[in-house]
């Protein structure tokens, strides 16, 4: 199936140049191209379109997976908040006390790549040794990298120690490239700097729409 998703404005990776009305073409789990929505419109009038408020860019990439996702765990709201609180719990001391199985944690990094995907992560980069959790990455739809020196810190933000937005950026957005991109809720970049990563609207992930604001 064809789907356009267009936004107020396309930013298709490092560098490019906005684009004010852009879209971009997704066919399976490809992108089939980009440019100004009504010349792609035209050329497949038969394709379903998706008109999203905001900036569409590259998905983001954030590193520490095995701190975020094996050194953190998320409390399951509302069943553990009342005992644990909302935030998450870090530490070796404290989640020891918590005599994690297996299965709790492979629950708690399903929980984590939820908020990532509100964030508009389309990828994690780190080593993850629980196999539960390197399940709850795969089913996720996240791309699993291998460490990379000289990333930002660990953090459920893909925008924290970053001076730019577009260091976060996850690729490229062009024709045969995978489909993985988000839409935010800001009029540009420099807004989106501004309100951050969580006023993601959608996220895309092999043309599957996993996440949507509501």
């Amino acid at each position: 199936m064809l789907t356009l998703h267009t936004a107020g404005l396309l930013v298709a990776g490092r560098g490019a140049e906005p684009l004010p009305g852009g879209a971009v073409l997704v066919e399976g789990g490809r992108i089939a191209g980009t440019g100004p929505y009504e010349e792609l419109a035209a050329a497949r009038p038969h394709a379903r379109t998706r008109r999203w408020p905001g900036v569409l860019t590259p998905g983001l990439l954030v590193h520490g997976a095995q701190e975020l996702l094996e050194g953190t765990y998320y409390p399951d709201d509302p069943y553990e908040t009342a005992e644990l609180g909302t935030e998450p719990v870090t530490g070796a001391e404290a989640l020891a006390a918590l005599g994690l199985t297996d299965a709790r944690r492979g629950n708690s990094a399903r929980r984590a790549t939820q908020r990532l995907l509100a964030r508009g992560v389309v990828a994690v980069a780190g080593r993850l040794t629980v196999p539960a959790v390197r399940t709850a990455v795969a089913r996720s739809g996240l791309e699993l990298l291998p460490p990379a020196g000289g990333g930002a810190g660990a953090s459920l933000d893909p925008f924290a120690g970053r001076d730019h937005v577009e260091e976060a950026f996850h690729g490229v957005l062009r024709a045969g490239a995978p489909a993985r991109f988000a839409v935010f809720a800001a009029a540009d970049l420099k807004e989106l700097a501004a309100v951050g990563a969580t006023s993601c609207v959608a996220t895309v992930i092999g043309g599957r729409l996993l996440h949507r604001r509501r």
